[in-house]
């Protein structure tokens, strides 16, 4: 399996992710790039669908709700906290761009039982996790206490020099309150733009171990196994995560031979 995914040049559909592409079950994932009066249309049949205004503003319509001008940031590295919409399966959605804009969608299964609404910023909660040079802020966009049917997603912001994701952690064990099965994408942007940064995915047994050198807008695939980042000097991380699984709830498990470092920091 490629784990890799590189965006495209030049498109509207910066990167895609579906369950085929990725051969699992649940997360579908695609950003893209419009710019100010271009629109898009999304609509999903089996997936209900979680559309992040990354930066710029925009307006967004269903048949019953419209939604003008949300959105608040200039960049994914502003210390603020995104818009989001949510529909249901069977939703048709419009999102046009008042501005140049970046979006993220976010879809896995559902059955269609909560209603279409506006995710604001204010709604969101942020907060700082880990210490030292394991510090990093989180964002929670759509986490298991807000309503979705299986949804989650989150971005996190690292700053220059730091790891993330760190200790090294993995849910891909249907061992709930232990551990959760949850499949995962990493849509990475790095500040300045040509910079880099390094996720390694692995497993117990290292049937799974793949160290990548990740660029601006590349995605991570996280089937299963331990999944770190680290920064280099002189470059701020971003990702945005989308999860999945076949219950909405987070529990993930460190690797044993790390979680030392939890009480060393």
């Amino acid at each position: 399996m490629n784990l890799l995914i590189k965006p495209r040049k030049k498109s509207q559909e910066i990167v895609s992710v579906t369950p085929r592409s990725a051969g699992w079950r649940y997360v579908s994932f695609s950003a893209h790039q419009l710019a100010s009066g271009e629109e898009l249309t999304f609509s999903d049949d089996a997936n209900e669908l979680c559309v992040v205004i990354l930066s710029g503003i925009a307006s967004a319509k269903t048949s019953g709700f419209e939604w003008k001008e949300i959105g608040e940031r200039k960049s994914v590295f502003e210390d603020a906290a995104p818009y989001a919409v949510y529909v249901p399966p069977r939703t048709e959605l419009s999102i046009g761009a008042r501005t140049d804009a970046e979006l993220a969608v976010a879809r896995s299964p559902a059955k269609g039982e909560l209603p279409a609404r506006l995710i604001e910023a204010a709604a969101m909660r942020r907060s700082a996790r880990g210490k030292g040079s394991n510090m990093r802020y989180v964002c929670d966009i759509l986490p298991q206490d807000e309503p979705a049917e299986s949804l989650l997603v989150v971005e996190v912001r690292t700053p220059s020099g730091n790891s993330s994701s760190y200790p090294p952690h993995k849910h891909d064990v249907d061992n709930v309150p232990l551990e959760s099965l949850l499949e995962e994408t990493y849509y990475h942007r790095i500040d300045p733009p040509q910079g880099f940064v390094f996720q390694r995915v692995y497993s117990d047994s290292r049937d799974i171990d793949e160290s990548m050198s990740v660029e601006d807008r590349d995605v991570v695939l996280v089937p299963r196994g331990y999944h770190p980042v680290v920064v280099p000097c002189g470059y701020q991380s971003y990702y945005f995560n989308v999860m999945a699984g076949p219950k909405r709830v987070w529990h993930f498990h460190n690797d044993p031979a790390h979680e030392w470092i939890l009480s060393a920091v």
